[in-house]
């Protein structure tokens, strides 16, 4: 592993920032089926993500444009990954945080995260949006592996606010102006890409997670190392363990409620 977690091609950095009609604030990444957000940004400059020496070359999934776009939203210089990389692609740890070492490269001060996640408490329904609190890190890696630490630090990130407590009170409080019934809890990593078995939903609600995932975690992790705010909202596409349980339905129920999701980010911005 690379010394620094800011370990992108500089090409890249350099032809982003050219093309970025302002330097990005906010770095926003979305997930499964939730892609409707990038006809939002202003002055839109779109580069594919096989474009960008930085990407991992490892293949597309289903739901994810895979491009990054540069531009504003609601009036907020942003730069926006439409799609993610997972570690079930064969992504290492590190490659999977890409979206977060790229926005902090690129001078981003918050990371807005976004994903379809699968409910594993009763009290989750499809279609419920859920402003992530805290995580936990089942996936087994850890993006941070190997990494001696910045110059003259270590490596031992605190995690005890992971998530900006100013930032959820600001979701909070839009989602009331919006009058959107905003959902919070905590976040299970899984690597996948399997979906989960009722005895490891049964586990992960013991465990104290309302939602399961197989991204959103490296992210997090590294864009705290690198000392960006970050925001987590789980869109819920199903239910953990649920019968019959398919990528399409997934990528379906992401469209039915990422207009919702799409107000509430869009609302967001304008705050910050």
């Amino acid at each position: 592993m690379s010394s620094s977690l800011l370990d992108v091609s500089n090409e890249d950095v350099r032809r982003i920032q050219s093309l970025a009609p302002e330097p990005p604030r906010v770095g926003i990444v979305l997930g499964s089926g939730l892609s409707a957000l990038a006809d939002a940004v202003d002055d839109a400059i779109e580069i594919p993500y096989p474009e960008l020496a930085s990407y991992p070359g490892v293949g597309e999934v289903v739901g994810h444009a895979g491009r990054l776009l540069v531009g504003t939203v609601s009036d907020v210089p942003v730069v926006l990954f439409s799609g993610r990389v997972h570690q079930y692609q064969g992504a290492s740890a590190l490659e999977a945080a890409f979206p977060a070492r790229m926005a902090a490269a690129l001078g981003c001060e918050v990371l807005l995260l976004t994903n379809a996640a699968g409910a594993v408490v009763p009290r989750l329904a499809t279609g419920d949006i859920m402003l992530i609190t805290d995580h936990m890190n089942l996936m087994g890696t850890n993006p941070l592996t190997g990494w001696p630490g910045p110059e003259g630090g270590n490596p031992f990130v605190p995690m005890s606010d992971a998530y900006d407590r100013d930032l959820q009170d600001l979701a909070r409080a839009v989602a009331t102006s919006q009058d959107v019934a905003l959902q919070e809890g905590v976040y299970a990593g899984l690597l996948g890409p399997c979906y989960e078995t009722p005895a490891e939903v049964a586990m992960l609600r013991t465990l104290g997670a309302d939602v399961v995932g197989m991204s959103t975690v490296p992210e997090v992790i590294a864009a705290r190392a690198l000392g960006l705010r970050v925001m987590g909202l789980s869109l819920v596409t199903n239910a953990a363990a649920g019968e019959d349980l398919s990528h399409d339905e997934v990528l379906e129920a992401g469209k039915r409620a990422s207009v919702v999701l799409t107000r509430l980010v869009l609302g967001i911005l304008e705050r910050l």
